[in-house]
């Protein structure tokens, strides 16, 4: 029998090493909190979930997966390995094909219950799909099957950190048209959605992956304006292993509700969760999970031309919240008119319109305590309009984490790229170098350094690599001594005299952790 001896430090290093989350210690800015010995080291394994693109007949998706440059290989001198393989499907009863242009499933009260007791439908391809060959180079996937599945799957060695997959999925017509644009989310136990809707004209999935060899136990809360409204419909959601269930959350209550908050949380096991909103009028998109609750939040990125921004925010806590409201613009922090600050009662949902915010300047929206000693969290997401009329298009914009060490953006083409960069402080100056990889058909990579002044924000045309051939990825990382920063991509792509676009925020990879100084031998004995 083999018998492993560590500490309760060594265990907890090697779990973070494994899994590619930064567990042991939160991003550490500088440095100057690591443990005394300490080192930073590159995490040895990560994992990624990516879901079902679309039901749409007319949709095509694009998979582009990266992982860039600088990390050794793996402890048993392997480069390693990066690769996402399809997952299956559970459907619920009477949803056959799951339905087409984002219209699965509509009765009432039925989704939860029906997802956790339908037909687990396996993938009937299991080839993997964009495996990385080297790191530094993107690999690019299409498909345009409106039956595609989600992807579930893991790097290591040399390929685990900073690993990144884009899910970019253009749909011409149809309820879900659109641009819905998502990078592939690692597995945890917890996410936020704020910004989520139930009402008749969105249809609003949650699609929840299971990556591991054992059953997920689901509970979905939803929050709206006057507090809790799922009950229990949403809870006890059984996701069997490699395997996802989408979830259309109108199922989960019977008030309408056009600004909620959506909580998952995995009781048992993890899984990977993003939801797909579905609008008569505006299109689709991803919203991505929120960063997790803080005192202060940042949410980067909205575009200058914004005809509509949305403001939906939500106080998880005990505790009420009072913020203050403030745009950092490419000239300073500005407060909105009639918006010098914001109150958030204690599970509640708030949703403020802030109509055409940016008025032709691009910015990023930051909520501060009112009161400095408040330490009360809250969550908070965007939703952001393009164009007028019948050509309008939304994407989501969730607050997220800053950029401590580097962030990717895949896919990237020639043109319609913008990078967002927001240093929300006064007096903290961000200094920032962005690495234009090579393209996945050839090209030389180039960096550029930015600089964003302390309560400001800076939107770029972001650097191509000379010679470029196919799609290339963005790398975006804090010089030393730089100010906190924050960063998002916006991908624009007009569709028939539609604006389309997607924006994703690029919050830490994390691909990396600070391991303490061994107490004592962690070597393995055998008996």
């Amino acid at each position: 029998m083999k018998r492993t001896m560590m500490s309760l430090i060594g265990v907890a290093v090697a779990l973070a090493a494994v899994t590619g989350v930064a567990a042991v210690a939160a991003p550490d800015g500088d440095g100057r909190d690591a443990p005394r010995g300490s080192s930073r080291l590159p995490v040895q394994r990560s994992a990624l979930l990516c879901p079902a693109p679309t039901s749409s007949e007319v949709g095509e998706t694009a998979y582009t997966a990266f992982a860039p440059k600088g990390a050794a290989a793996g402890a048993d001198g392997k480069k390693g390995t990066a690769e996402l393989r399809p997952a299956g499907t559970v459907r619920a009863a009477g949803d056959g094909a799951g339905g087409k242009d984002g219209q699965k499933g509509k009765d009432k009260g039925k989704g939860a219950a029906d997802a956790a007791a339908g037909q687990t439908v396996a993938p009937r391809d299991t080839k993997p799909v964009v495996p990385l060959q080297e790191p530094g180079k993107p690999v690019i996937a299409t498909t345009d099957k409106p039956d595609a599945p989600a992807l579930v799957g893991s790097a290591d060695g040399m390929f685990a950190p900073g690993w990144t997959v884009q899910q970019t999925t253009s749909v011409a017509a149809g309820a879900g048209r659109g641009l819905l644009g998502l990078s592939c989310t690692t597995p945890d136990t917890t996410f936020w959605f704020p910004g989520v809707s139930t009402a008749t004209d969105r249809q609003d999935y949650v699609h929840l992956t299971n990556p591991d060899g054992v059953p997920a136990v689901v509970d979905l809360e939803l929050h709206g304006k006057d507090g809790s409204l799922a009950g229990s419909a949403g809870e006890d959601i059984s996701v069997p292993p490699h395997t996802t269930v989408p979830v259309l959350l109108s199922t989960l209550t019977t008030a309408p509700t056009t600004n909620a908050s959506l909580h998952v949380v995995a009781r048992e096991g993890r899984v990977g969760a993003a939801v797909q909103a579905s609008d008569g009028k505006l299109g689709s998109d991803w919203l991505p999970p929120a960063a997790d609750p803080a005192p202060s939040v940042v949410l980067p990125g909205i575009p200058k031309d914004a005809t509509s921004v949305r403001l939906v925010a939500l106080a998880p806590g005990e505790s009420d919240a009072d913020l203050k409201v403030q745009l950092a613009t490419p000239t300073g922090l500005i407060t909105p008119a009639g918006l010098e600050s914001l109150h958030l009662k204690s599970g509640m949902t708030t949703a403020v319109d802030l109509k055409d915010l940016t008025k032709g300047e691009a910015g990023s929206l930051v909520l501060t305590p009112s009161d400095s000693d408040s330490r009360a969290p809250v969550t908070a997401a965007l939703r952001v309009t393009r164009g007028k009329g019948a050509k309008q298009e939304m994407a989501f914009i969730p607050a997220t984490r800053p950029v401590e060490k580097r962030a990717t953006a895949a896919d990237n083409r020639d043109r319609g790229s913008t990078l967002s960069l927001v240093a929300p402080e006064k007096g903290k100056d961000a200094k920032v170098k962005v690495t234009a990889s090579a393209g996945s058909g050839g090209g030389t990579p180039i960096s550029k350094t930015y600089t964003v002044k302390g309560g400001r924000s800076l939107d770029v045309e972001p650097p191509r690599p000379q010679g470029l051939k196919g799609t290339y990825a963005l790398t975006v990382e804090p010089e030393p001594g730089s100010g906190p920063v924050y960063a998002a991509r916006m991908l624009a792509r007009p569709q028939g005299g539609v604006p389309a676009f997607t924006v994703q925020p690029l919050p830490d990879d994390r691909g990396s952790v600070l391991v303490p100084a061994a107490g004592q031998d962690l070597s393995v004995l055998t008996d």
